[in-house]
């Protein structure tokens, strides 16, 4: 297969998963050909790779000069990424290898319904609650963290009254994890407007 086919094949699954994507931009055409890639030439992705799709990517500053790679994923598919999830972020860490890769599902925020909208008409479909500000927003934080679990979290109130949130994760995974920290509290603030702060138990994994 040519190398314009090997992009094309790509190329095609994002169109198809997302009509605003038909013409994706030079990250994705890139992401979309590496996963294509390690499909081809890595016999044990090679099956779990091949359903696979993603709907758009984006890359985020992270601070000190650095950038981060979002690749949102359609919600079904979330599961099927998470059991390779590991290992191809470790491979598109190579090809990318001045950014970190994340994954994170591509939610959609509904607005609350308006009082006067629900008086004209009661039958209207109640928004669901994974649609919720909250609850996407609490989906982010569990996807950010993947597959490292959220044992805590405590709301800080600054002296200004805003908030900051602590989330704490396993002691288990700190070795693998602990360099992504910042990462994961910028790329949460730039796509939430919310501040966090991701650590691990302090004093015999008390928090």
């Amino acid at each position: 297969m040519s190398s314009t086919t090997t992009s094309q094949h790509h190329l095609n699954k994002i169109a198809a998963n997302s009509p605003s994507r038909q013409h994706p931009s030079e990250l994705e055409s890139n992401i979309a050909t590496a996963i294509y890639d390690l499909e081809s030439n890595t016999a044990d992705l090679k099956s779990a790779l091949r359903p696979l799709q993603f709907v758009s990517a984006k890359e985020v500053e992270v601070g000190h000069g650095k950038k981060a790679i979002v690749v949102f994923v359609p919600v079904p598919s979330l599961q099927g990424f998470h059991k390779v999830q590991q290992r191809l972020t470790r491979e598109l860490e190579k090809k990318f290898s001045d950014r970190q890769v994340i994954f994170l599902a591509s939610r959609r925020i509904l607005p609350r319904p308006k009082r006067s909208a629900r008086s004209r008409n009661t039958q209207t479909q109640k928004r669901p609650r994974s649609r919720t500000l909250t609850s996407v927003h609490e989906a982010i934080l569990g996807d950010l963290v993947y597959p490292v679990e959220i044992v805590g979290r405590r709301v800080r109130t600054r002296e200004d009254g805003s908030k900051l949130t602590k989330v704490v994760l396993d002691e288990k995974e700190r070795g693998g994890v602990d360099h992504r920290l910042d990462t994961y509290s910028e790329v949460y603030r730039k796509l939430t407007g919310r501040a966090v702060s991701f650590e691990f138990p302090v004093g015999g994994g008390e928090y």
